[in-house]
This record gives C-alpha cells, sequence and structure tokens, in this order.
C-alpha cells in the first residue's frame, strides 16, 4: 500500500539497523556500555555518560552482524556517520527506557519471565525430542552473549521490565473509523497535476568554459582531484584448503569411513505405488471420519475380488484429483517423500500386493505396489574419491583451530616480515598494490574485506610497517598483512585531470543554470501560465506517484487547496529542478473493505507510534538526555566527495 516509503534511503536504513539486529531486541547495547572510561563523552543520560568507545564497540557490532546478514550491502552505507549517529541514538534510547523503568519501579514476575521464555523462538530452538530445554546450550547461548545462564535471564527480565515503559502507552491507543477516514482522505488526497523537470545535462551541453575558468575551478575544489591514498603489501591467507593441502588419508581409514556410511552411499530404494483416497480431513467430525473409513472398506472389498479393476476403481471413486485421473498412480517414491502410516504401509508391500485401509491425516486410502527400483550399492572403488575429499575435510576442519591459533601467534612474533611465516605454514606470500582504503566497486576477495583494511591502515601497519594481527575475513579464513610502501593521498596535476576537471565544471554549471532557468520559469508560470509550456496533466497521489520524484510529490501535496490552480518549484539538486502546477484535488478512490480496514489499523499504529515518541521525547527531558555529537546533515558527505 505505502510502496513510497521503501524509496526513502535514511527510512530503509533505520529499519535494517533496528529489525535485523537482533542482539538489541534480546539483549539491548547494555553489554557494550560497561566499557570502562575509555574516550570523550558522546552523551549523558541521567547523569551517567556514553563514552566515545562504548559507541564504537555497538556500532562495530551492528555493522558486523548486518554485513554477515546481508554480504552485499555496501559497507559506506553501514560506517556513513547517519549510520553511526543511528545507533548512538538507539543507546541513549535503552538508557533511558531503562531508567524510566528503574524509576517507576516496573518489574517483571517470576511468572511472566517464564512464559517469555517458554515462547522465545531462540530458547525453543535448544529443545530436544523429549521438550526438555538442552542444559548445555544454554549455557552455550549464554557465552556466547558473555553471560551465565542466570545472567541471560536477567537481561530477559530486564528487557521485559523495559517494554512495558512505553507497552501501557501504545498498547492502548486507539482511533475511531471516522478520525481514520479523515487521516486516509487527507493523506492519500489525489492531485491532478503538470509536471516538467529542467535536467542539469541539457544545460551542461551549452557550456564551454575556458582554460582560466578550468584553472580557477581546479584551484577551488583540489579535494575533488585526488588519488586516494594506498598501499602495496604482502599478505598470507590461511584457510581450510591450505590446511587440507597438508592431509593425507590412510587406506584403512577410507575402508573404514566407507563400511561406517555405506547406506548413505546407496542411492535410495524407489517405490511405485497407486491407491484409492477416501478423503476424511484430521479435524473432520468423529461420524464423517467413520463413514469415510466405511467406504473404504467397501472399495477394498471390491478391489480384493477384482484386483484388475483398481485403476478402474480408483478413476471412478478416488477423491485425490491429482492421481485419480491416472487410475491412482503415484510415480516413483522414496522413503520421506509420504506421510509416515503412507510409507510404512508402502514399504512392506511386495510388488502387486494391496494393502489393508491405511489412515493418515488425508483420509482413507487403499494401496497397491505397481513396482519397485532395487538400490544399487556403489564400490568403494566408485565412491573412494568423493570418500577421501570428505575425509580430509572433517580432518581440516578440526585441526583449523588448532592451525588457526599457531598462524596467529607466529604473524605477531614476526612482527616485521611474513616470509618466515610463509616458510613454516606452507603458504604462498602474496603481493598487491595500489589497494585503498575502501575497495572500488565490484572489489572481491580477501582485500575487500572492510576489517581486513582497517587493520591494514591502522597507523602501527603504515608507520611500523608491522604485521597486521590474523584477521577473520570470512568462515574458516584468517589474513595477515604488511604494508610494503605507503603512498599518502595526493592533489592529481591538472594535466593528467584536465578533463574530469572540464566535465565536472559542466556539470555543476549545468545545476546552477537548470536552477536559475527554473526559478525564472516558476515567476512566469505564477504571473501566466500560459506563457510556459508544460505536459498534459496527470493524476498523482503519495500511493502512486507516476514516476515522479518523491520530492516532487510532495511539493504537489503542500499546494494550498484553497488557492487552485497553484504552482510551486523543487530544488532538486543534482537532478535539476521541477516546476509542478496543480490544477485540482480529486478525493482518494474508495477502497475494498479488506483494504479499508488494513488502512485503518494502518492509522491506528502511526497514531501509536506518534504517541510513543512524542512520550519519549518527555522522558529525555526528565532524565536530562543531551548528546554531544553534532547530528550530521543527511547527503554532507555525498556532497563533500561529489
Amino acid at each position: 500500500m505505502f510502496d513510497f516509503v521503501r524509496r526513502n534511503t535514511r527510512f530503509l536504513l533505520f529499519v535494517l539497523f533496528l529489525l535485523v539486529i537482533p542482539s538489541f531486541v534480546l539483549f539491548g547495547v547494555e553489554g557494550y556500555m560497561n566499557m570502562g572510561d575509555r574516550g570523550q563523552v558522546v552523551a549523558r543520560v541521567d547523569g551517567q555518560d556514553i563514552r566515545q568507545s562504548a559507541w564504537d564497540a555497538a556500532h562495530r557490532l551492528e555493522a558486523d552482524r548486518l554485513r554477515q546478514a546481508m554480504p552485499s550491502i555496501d559497507p559506506k552505507l553501514l560506517d556513513s556517520p547517519e549510520a553511526r549517529y543511528g545507533t548512538l541514538e538507539r543507546m541513549v534510547r535503552e538508557r533511558v527506557i531503562r531508567a524510566a523503568a528503574q524509576d517507576d519501579r516496573l518489574v517483571t514476575p517470576d511468572a511472566r519471565l517464564a512464559a517469555q521464555l517458554q515462547r522465545d523462538p531462540t530458547i525453543a530452538s535448544l529443545r530436544g525430542p523429549d521438550g526438555r530445554i538442552d542444559a548445555a546450550r544454554y549455557r552455550q547461548l549464554a557465552a556466547a552473549q558473555g553471560l551465565t545462564p542466570e545472567g541471560l535471564e536477567a537481561q530477559f527480565r530486564a528487557d521485559l521490565s523495559n517494554r512495558q515503559v512505553l507497552a501501557g502507552l501504545m498498547g492502548t491507543s486507539f482511533v475511531t473509523p471516522a478520525q481514520a477516514e479523515v487521516a486516509l482522505d487527507a493523506y492519500l488526497q489525489r492531485r491532478e497535476v503538470q509536471a516538467k523537470t529542467l535536467r542539469p545535462a541539457e544545460f551542461a551541453a551549452r557550456v564551454n568554459p575556458t582554460d582560466e575558468e578550468i584553472q580557477a575551478f581546479y584551484q577551488q575544489n583540489q579535494a575533488l582531484f585526488q588519488a586516494p591514498e594506498q598501499v602495496k603489501l604482502e599478505y598470507l591467507v590461511l584457510d581450510l584448503d591450505t590446511v587440507m593441502k597438508g592431509i593425507t588419508v590412510n587406506e584403512s581409514d577410507l575402508k573404514t569411513y566407507y563400511e561406517q556410511n555405506i547406506a548413505r552411499q546407496t542411492a535410495l530404494e524407489e517405490r511405485r505405488a497407486s491407491h484409492i483416497l477416501v478423503k476424511a480431513p484430521a479435524g473432520a467430525p468423529p461420524a464423517d471420519r467413520e463413514a469415510a473409513r466405511k467406504k473404504a472398506q467397501e472399495l477394498l472389498a471390491q478391489v480384493r475380488q477384482s484386483p484388475e479393476r483398481f485403476a478402474e476403481l480408483a478413476r471412478q471413486h478416488s477423491q485425490d484429483p491429482g492421481s485419480a485421473a491416472r487410475g491412482g498412480d503415484l510415480d516413483f517414491f522414496t522413503r520421506g517423500a509420504m506421510t509416515k502410516p503412507f510409507e510404512e504401509a508402502a514399504f512392506k508391500l511386495k510388488k502387486g500386493e494391496i494393502s489393508d485401509v491405511v489412515e493418515t491425516d488425508f483420509g482413507f486410502h487403499i494401496i497397491r505396489l505397481t513396482d519397485l527400483r532395487a538400490p544399487k550399492q556403489q564400490t568403494f572403488e566408485e565412491v573412494r574419491p568423493q570418500l577421501e575429499t570428505e575425509l580430509r575435510r572433517q580432518q581440516a576442519q578440526r585441526k583449523f583451530a588448532e592451525t588457526a591459533d599457531s598462524f596467529s601467534n607466529a604473524v605477531y612474533e614476526a612482527a616485521d616480515g611474513l616470509a618466515g611465516v610463509a616458510e613454516k605454514f606452507k603458504l604462498p606470500l602474496r603481493t598487491a598494490e595500489g589497494v585503498t582504503r575502501e575497495p572500488g566497486n565490484g572489489a572481491s576477495g580477501v582485500l575487500a574485506n572492510p576489517k581486513l583494511m582497517t587493520a591494514v591502515f591502522s597507523p602501527e601497519s603504515l608507520e611500523k610497517k608491522r604485521n597486521t594481527d590474523a584477521v577473520e575475513v570470512g568462515p574458516s579464513q584468517l589474513v595477515s598483512a604488511r604494508v610494503l610502501a605507503h603512498e599518502p593521498a595526493r592533489t592529481l596535476p591538472l594535466a593528467e585531470v584536465k578533463d574530469r576537471v572540464r566535465e565536472q565544471l559542466k556539470t555543476r554549471r549545468g545545476i546552477e543554470l537548470a536552477q536559475k532557468a527554473g526559478a525564472e520559469q516558476l515567476e512566469a508560470l505564477k504571473a501566466n501560465p500560459q506563457s510556459v509550456q508544460l505536459p498534459a496533466p496527470v493524476v498523482i497521489s503519495r500511493e502512486n506517484p507516476r514516476d515522479l520524484a518523491p520530492e516532487v510529490v510532495e511539493a504537489a501535496m503542500r499546494v494550498d487547496p484553497s488557492k487552485l490552480p497553484g504552482a510551486t518549484g523543487v530544488d532538486l539538486g543534482a537532478q535539476g529542478y521541477a516546476l509542478v502546477r496543480v490544477l485540482k484535488t480529486l478525493p482518494r478512490e474508495a477502497p475494498p473493505a479488506e483494504r479499508a480496514a488494513q488502512e485503518r489499523e494502518q492509522v491506528a499504529q502511526w497514531l501509536a507510534s506518534a504517541e510513543g515518541r512524542a512520550y519519549y521525547e518527555l522522558l529525555k527531558e526528565r532524565f536530562k538526555v543531551k548528546i554531544e555529537v553534532p547530528r550530521p546533515v543527511p547527503g554532507a558527505t555525498a556532497d563533500a566527495n561529489r
């Protein structure tokens, strides 16, 4: 319904961090607050400081988890000033909510905690077949968060208490149908508009800058024409494949492994059957189930009397629409493909035999086995290469942890070079040139890993030329690198970038000319609508923007409806300037009943969220929140790099 929201990048970034990072839902950020008193104070809540070190730690964890969840996401998006500031705001919010819960003495009784633990999907995944929680796995879950089981339960309890702060307000918010309709009619109102965009490219094509203008632009914008900081480095990669190369498997181990896995190496037995189904869903009344059973018994008697008529009777009486027309034929299947009672009956039959009535959740079946394919057991020699690879990989996985520790120690102890480490572990010593802090588009492999680049461009690595620590860049993959040469960022000479300077100057002039022309045409349009040529009218709304930019749609919706026709202009920055003439308003189309109910529910959720935000602002005042870091200006980074 509200697809336009998904085109809002800042909102998308907020949702990603709000929903994808489970640690903030379950465990909060408090664990990253208590990082000591290192670094400057970046925020204060209720007299307690949040320091730079805690902020950095929390954001690293968020970014790392989001990279794991979405490997293709642009690292620049995660490390942008807006993303970092969002992390700080959430840290502040959690402190505020916690302080409110404590101040209002909101507690979670044992019964509610136990019920929540029963419902939590993470805890539920730890249950065994008998329904009991695996204590060892529960301790592992707690340890992964640096907690004891008791500490984990305390975190759950605190989280439930904190939720009560806003739940009482937001959970009781409501909106009447009439109020919802007023809001929706205003928000989803349609407008008939004429709109055109003056594109900078059209104006830039007319610009022909002189050499003097190019020289002046270059001098004023040298930051735009810099070669990035780059290094030449050597590096080692230790991964599972490397460890596998040093592993050999003896013949006896291979044969033992073959014997232990012979069933897996054998193709599954296949059976072909036909059936007659009398439907009786598991939830059907007992009387209906009994009537279906009786009918199946009658059909079975007919089949027993004339087995050759099985296909005919299936076509006449089977209630399985997928197989009835084929005389009940189900084709070949293996174990696990059918429901358990059906499977057990079918795999007990000999070819040509007919089962008794078989009861399943679908109803009652009569099964006839029509064919079978006996499995062919693969010989040891046939599967030897596969088995050898599997065994070597298993042994490599067990050995990798030990090798990784030795590798990490070796690169640390031999901090002034990697050649000796390469020889010790029989690893190829690789080199790379032109490596930058931020890998270019399309970069792949270990040198595109942000954590490794952070280590490579650290002061110790750049200035002292020491080996980096072993950095985990992927599952069972460690990398250590050493800078051989460092080239700081430098301004490229004008002769080398003159064409780029000319194009950027033309682009900037094109933007300026488009905006100037747009402002002039807007004044003319307001004075005399016939003096400016506009395209044919179209009907737009926030739901259906008709390919117009969101800024243009919002500008059209803000035009005073009492002064129509009316005109407005929109500065689109690098995209130029938009002229909009609003001719008239149109009511939104009446939605179907189901959709109307969904829309009213959406308005209620918006109202609840708005009330929750307003209450949170009051709590910020109550607990004297102060964020010392200025809020970044959206798009400022991109503009600076343009």
